[in-house]
């Protein structure tokens, strides 16, 4: 069973950085795609990072350039570098994984285990 748990967040003011990290268990990168997902109040799920275990990764138009998702297999930890924060980055943070079939980089892909979440909240 993989087991998720968000850390890192909290409230910034705009311009400012957070890194947000997940401890992952029962998770293989051969097997498994990781990502992290946002929600603000009001508004649907939306992918934020994805990556695969060739480190290769994808980002959402609205954060590239700005945030960066990277892994460390060693142990077991998934992170989400966020720089120059806007108020609209305002969401909880979710670490999310999924058997791997097709391309852990597809956006489309649903993903079946979730952490509880880690609050952002970014102020102008």
């Amino acid at each position: 069973q993989v087991q998720l748990v968000e850390s890192g967040g909290g409230s910034v003011q705009a311009g400012g950085s957070l890194r947000l990290s997940c401890a992952a268990s029962g998770y293989t990168s051969s097997t498994h795609c990781l990502g992290w997902f946002r929600q603000a109040p009001g508004w649907g799920r939306e992918a934020v990072a994805l990556i695969d275990n060739l480190d290769r990764t994808r980002t959402a138009d609205s954060v590239k350039g700005r945030f960066t998702i990277s892994q460390d297999n060693a142990k077991n930890i998934l992170y989400l570098q966020m720089n120059s924060l806007k108020p609209e980055d305002t969401a909880m943070y979710y670490c999310a994984a999924r058997t791997w079939v097709g391309s852990c980089l597809d956006f489309s892909q649903g993903y079946n285990y979730w952490g509880q979440g880690t609050q952002v909240t970014v102020s102008s």
